[in-house]
């Protein structure tokens, strides 16, 4: 399967590079990948990773105002595509069909074509503007998932909530990994001595 993967310059680069390492391990899968100028920038600012040490991850690599690359064309066909983490530019430009750059053309490319496009939207606060084009990719068909960590798996480490958000998006798309448990349910409360 062939999976695109965009990493939009908001924070969390994080996200991109994890989704990228893990997906590098499922058999089967082929990830392309796309790196806009200001998440090098970012990547270079909040993670230790060299850019060519992300690439590396990858199986093929696009540069971003290649729009006549294969991701471009929906008759290439891929089981979808992520964008970990994707900037509110990203958002506003998906949600109005701004196919300026490559990253912006596959996933309006993902969705014409009716397949799965996740993006993990990291910014906080969220104005009205901000709310109303997320409302138009969803209604688009995009799933909309930002990086809200769950404490009922008793995250310990940066690393927990990371792989936390990330088996996530594996989830949406049908793709088994081991990032974390399945919720089986809440125990029963332990009686208290008295």
């Amino acid at each position: 399967m062939r999976l695109v993967v965009g990493i939009s310059g908001s924070s969390g680069s994080i996200y991109g590079i994890r989704l990228l390492e893990v997906l590098r391990g499922v058999p089967d899968v082929e990830t392309h990948l796309i790196i806009s100028a200001a998440a090098k920038r970012t990547i270079l600012e909040e993670t230790d990773y060299p850019i060519k040490d992300v690439e590396a991850l990858a199986t093929h690599v696009y540069d971003n105002r290649d729009i006549g690359a294969a991701l471009a064309s929906g008759s290439y066909r891929t089981g979808g595509m992520i964008i970990a983490p994707c900037s509110i530019k990203t958002v506003s430009a998906l949600a109005n069909c701004y196919a300026e750059t490559l990253m912006c053309r596959a996933g309006d490319v993902t969705l014409k074509e009716g397949r799965p496009l996740v993006v993990v939207v990291r910014e906080t606060p969220l104005h009205a503007g901000h709310l109303r084009q997320l409302l138009a990719l969803a209604e688009l068909g995009a799933v909309i998932l930002p990086p809200m960590p769950a404490f009922y798996t008793r995250p310990k480490t940066l690393d927990d909530i990371v792989n936390h958000t990330v088996g996530r998006v594996l989830d949406r798309l049908g793709i088994p990994h081991g990032l974390g448990q399945e919720w089986t349910g809440t125990r029963p409360p332990r009686h208290q001595a008295s």
